[in-house]
This record gives C-alpha cells, structure tokens and sequence, in this order.
C-alpha cells in the first residue's frame, strides 16, 4: 500500500502562469541543473535581497545580474527580459521571487548572513589578509 502524500510529492510542481507584455510566462521552482547559473547570478545581488526587494534598486544597483538572473529563472532568453517595459520586468521579478522564496529566503539569504559572520572578525580588524600571500621574503645578508 503507498502513502497518498508521497504519491503526491512526485507529482511536478504546478507552474504560476504570470502575463507580461503579452505573454503567459510559466514560473516554478529552480531546478538542481539551474543551479550553479543562478547561483553565479544571484551572488552579486544577494546581499541586498530581503524579504520584500526593492527591484528597481537592484535594477539600479545591479541591473546585468537581475536580468541574467530573470533570463534563467524564467527559461526565456535574456533579449526578450530586455525588451520588456520596467513595469512588466519588476512584475516579472516579484513573481520570479514569489515562486522561488523558499530558495531564496532559505537559501541564499543564511548563507550571506554565514559569510558575513565569518568576515566580520576580519573586517572590523580593519585589515583583510589576500588569498594566495605568503610572507614577504628578504635576501639574506652577505
């Protein structure tokens, strides 16, 4: 006898159809394969994401990243997200977000907050040491 709740977990994830210029776009959740490209798009963007973001900030802040990352988590090609209105594009992003929150907020967010404890000691040193220095070498006397 099977478990009706793990015959539905193998279901696929219902898809959340948002209309933008146009066009019904099908949202779900990022996929295991997707996730090395959104990651390396959401790195530059993901200390200023909050619970609510303030997409035409990022857009201001880093507009190459959320369009890079708006292309993958739609599936689209990045020209169409270009030629999108600003309005239709943050529309766009709160449902990208929408969709994939759990990934986000359970995600992306704890593990800056992470790196950030880890830096802080460093930081407020006010001195970062660089990746790869050794100590300085000096010739011996002669």
């Amino acid at each position: 006898m099977t478990d009706s709740n793990t015959d539905f977990q193998t279901f696929p994830p219902v898809p959340q159809v948002v209309t933008v210029a146009g066009t019904a776009v099908e949202l779900t959740p990022i996929r295991l394969g997707e996730l090395p490209r959104i990651l390396a798009a959401v790195r530059p963007i993901a200390a200023d994401l909050s619970a609510e973001p303030d997409w035409l900030a990022l857009l201001a802040r880093h507009g190459e990243a959320v369009l890079d990352l708006l292309a993958l988590a739609t599936r689209r090609e990045r020209a169409w997200i270009e030629g999108l209105a600003l309005d239709e594009a943050v529309t766009l992003a709160a449902a990208v977000f929408e969709v994939n929150a759990d990934f986000f907020v359970r995600q992306v967010a704890p593990s800056i907050a992470q790196v950030g404890e880890r830096l802080a000691p460093i930081l407020s040193a006010g001195t970062m040491p660089s990746p790869g220095s050794s100590p300085a070498v000096t010739a011996p006397p002669r």
